[in-house]
Parts: C-alpha cells; structure tokens; sequence
C-alpha cells in the first residue's frame, strides 16, 4: 500500500518539502498546530510566516552565499522563491516581500495541490514506521511534547533547545603579523587553535568595552538559562576584571612567537569547518548587538581587520546534533523512517531553512519512487549547506549556521602570465565561487530532471 509521506510543520521548510513531495508525484499529509495553536513566535493561520519583509536577505549572488542560494533554489523549481518573487516589494538588493500576500500565496497553493492533504492538529509524538516516511520540520521552536519525544528518541544530550553561539571569523582576515598557531603547552597539533594576544592596557580596554556594550534583548518567549560551561562572555566581563582572564582567555601554556614572552591574556580561534577556511572565537558566545560585536573585537590584536561569517548569538532554538545523528540523505540513521529539515538540522535562517526542506522534499520522493537521490554538488550552496550539517570537525561544539563562502570548498590560485600562482581574494574570490556554484547547479539540475 502507497503510504506517501507526512510533514511535520508548515514553516518555509515543511512548505517546501511538502510541494517538492507533490510536484514529483508523491501524496503528502502535511500537518501544522494552527489554527488550533499557535508557537510564540507566530500571529497568524497561514503556512511560511515570516518575521519581518525582508526576512530572505540579499539577493546579490555575486557577493552573497545567501544570494547564491536564492539563484540555485529558483534554478531548482523552490515554491518559496516563486512565492517571494511574485509578493516582492521595492528594498533595494535585498529581496524583500510583502509578508502576507507571502504566506497566503504559500497556504493557498498547498492546500490546492491534489495530492496533498492539510491536517490542522499538533504532532505530540514521532510518526511509527508504519505510518509512512515522515519529514519533521517544526522548526527552532518545536512544541515541548514533540521536543520531549525526540529527545526521548535520539538521546538527550544530542537535542538542543538554546544556541549559545561564538562569532566565527574568516581565517584570511586574521592579521598573522599579530597572531600565531600554537596549542597550550604545545599538546596535540599546533595548528588546532590560532592564538590573539592582549597586554594589560589592551585587556583592561577590552574587558571595559565588553561591560558597556549594548546587548540585544530577549524575546518575551525566551528565558536566558546561563550556564557557568556557557556564560555570555560579557556576562564573564562583569564578574570582575580578571574573570575572562582566568577563562577563555587564560594565557598559560602559550609563547608569543613575535615578543618570546607569554602575553597578558589571549583570545584563541578554534577550526570551524573541515576546509578550515572559518575560526570559531573560543568562549564568546554573546548577547551583544551585531554592530557592538563587529565593534569590540576587531579592538583584540590580529583581528582589527576581521571578517565575520557568523556573529554570536543566544537565544531558544530546537536543534539536533545532525552530523552525528543524520545520514546523506536527512534520515534519522537509527531510524530511517524519520528525515528532518530546516533549523531543527543546525541550519540557520528562513532561505537555508527552505533550501533544506527542499532537499529533503527530493530525497524523500527519490526514495519512494524506489531510486537513489542524487546528492548536489559539494561546490554548489545547496551542497555546502549539506555539508555543514555533515561536518564532524567539532561535533561537540555543532552549532546553527547560515550560509556563507567559508562553507565553500576553496578555488584553486590561477597562474599569472609569468607562471606564477595568483590566489584570488575579496569580490574576484566571491564572484569566482558563485560562477562555478550555479555552473555546477545547472548540470546537477539537468541529472535530476
């Protein structure tokens, strides 16, 4: 008997699964709370509902990872970005929509396909084998009985309910005349960590600077739960002047190469992704605003020119452990029944969200249909974003992520006329990463047709 297949949530992910599902001729049962109830986050009935207009960012493919995916996701037949071009509003580059027209033109085409049935009831529990291939897709604030479940079912301590993120920097903006690799007391390999050191005016300047940094507030539907493992560092900061020092930014066990001495205190950078081409800031995670951030630690030594992939962050987000939990395909690998998509998998952001449930939308139908998915190209955004929810370079450390050109595998330098190797940089580089992206894109898009 053709079971189909069931969504779990009607956010951009479960919209785009469900549609992916439909149009390759699967029968979908997508099931959401609303009407009947509604997350803290949302306001109204409809599917997709977006926070602000211009919720789907830059739509630049030249210089932007998230408008790279734009272009790869329209390539790819998304609903959400044929939703968003028929609802956009005037914002420049930015692809910006009026939000309502947005989710009314989302909910009325999934309730009009044929072969998808709207189930308007909250899933409590995890779908059984028999009840078909079923894709959760509740989102960073999945109900407490649903999240209670899955925590049941994967294991406690690989569910989480609140980021608690560091900034992570490109590793080409680090200024290497002021830092250096080392590991402490030289265990292990030296280039696990690369090290920024601070004197004691510069500490004192920096602790200040933590203390008065204007944070960003809470939703009212989130509580700060701190924890002493997981302290925001400004938080640290206000504990006293020495707290930071005696933490994450202890500098026992390390020599400054350029001075021969052990500096006053360190900020190290852990590797962030397989490529190594991001660094992870140690132990500074934070509630300060995005702008205090860019701020205060291009004040640390080796970073004044630093570029950021990602800035830090707390608050609630349901997210599982994917590159332990999941295989190549989304499925639950102890039980593949179950495929998650969208932020409960550790991406980050609506497109990346909607990116993952499409891929899910394909998988699931590739898999129904009796056939092999074909998984898209690991220089493409699509793969790149895959391969971040693979990545088992820091599992323990596995945090939410939005898409950008570190998650990119590298481009070879080209050679210059006199023979020599020439490696791109800035807007060249971009522009080079995105050309090849949606070549790629294109000839993956023809496979799977």
């Amino acid at each position: 008997m053709d079971l189909g297949a069931n969504v779990i949530g009607a956010g951009l992910a479960g919209a785009e699964a469900a549609w992916q599902l439909a149009c390759r001729g699967i029968k979908v049962r997508l099931f959401d709370m609303k009407p009947g109830k509604h997350s803290p986050a949302h306001v109204s009935d409809g599917f997709a509902e977006l926070v602000c207009s211009n919720s789907l960012r830059s739509d630049d493919w030249r210089s932007s990872a998230i408008g790279l995916l734009h272009r790869e996701m329209e390539l790819a037949g998304s609903l959400i970005m044929e939703s968003a071009a028929a609802n956009r509003v005037p914002a420049g580059g930015a692809l910006a929509v009026d939000r309502e027209g947005f989710s009314a033109d989302i909910t009325a085409r999934l309730k009009g396909h044929p072969l998808i049935t709207v189930v308007s009831q909250e899933v409590t529990s995890l779908p059984l084998p028999e009840e078909g291939l079923s894709i959760i897709a509740t989102g960073p604030l999945t109900s407490e009985a649903l999240a209670a479940d899955i925590s049941n079912t994967v294991g406690g301590e690989k569910l989480s309910f609140y980021d608690a993120i560091a900034p992570v920097i490109y590793k080409g903006s680090i200024d290497f005349s002021r830092a250096w690799y080392q590991s402490r007391y030289d265990k292990g390999d030296k280039y696990d960590y690369i090290n920024c050191p601070l004197d004691e005016t510069q500490y004192k300047e920096f602790v200040q600077a933590l203390r008065q940094g204007e944070q960003a507030p809470f939703h009212d539907f989130e509580q700060p739960r701190y924890f002493d493992g997981c302290l925001p560092v400004e938080v640290m900061a206000e504990r006293g002047e020495d707290t930071l020092r005696f933490g994450p930014m202890k500098p026992v066990g390390l020599t400054d190469p350029h001075t021969g001495t052990r500096p006053y205190a360190v900020v190290q950078l852990r590797q962030d992704n397989k490529e190594d081409t991001l660094r992870n800031m140690v132990g500074f995670q934070t509630k300060l605003k995005h702008a205090e951030q860019t701020r205060i630690f291009r004040m640390i030594p080796g970073l004044e020119q630093a570029v950021f992939a990602r800035l830090g962050g707390i608050h609630k987000n349901t997210f599982i452990k994917a590159p332990l939990l999941l295989d190549e395909f989304l499925r639950l690998k102890k039980h593949p029944h179950l495929m998650f998509a969208g932020q409960i998998t550790g991406c980050e952001g609506y497109v990346e969200s909607a990116s993952v449930g499409w891929l899910a939308g394909y998988f699931a139908a590739t898999l129904l249909q009796g056939k092999k998915p074909v998984l898209p190209p690991r220089e493409t955004a699509f793969g790149s974003q895959l391969a971040h929810l693979s990545d088992t370079t820091d599992i323990e450390h596995y945090q939410p992520m939005n898409i950008n050109f570190g998650l990119f595998p590298e481009i070879p330098p080209v050679m210059t006329a006199k023979g020599k190797k020439r490696y791109l940089k800035g807007s060249e580089k971009k522009e080079a990463v995105a050309a090849r992206a949606l070549a790629a894109a294109e000839r993956w898009r023809h496979e799977i047709a």
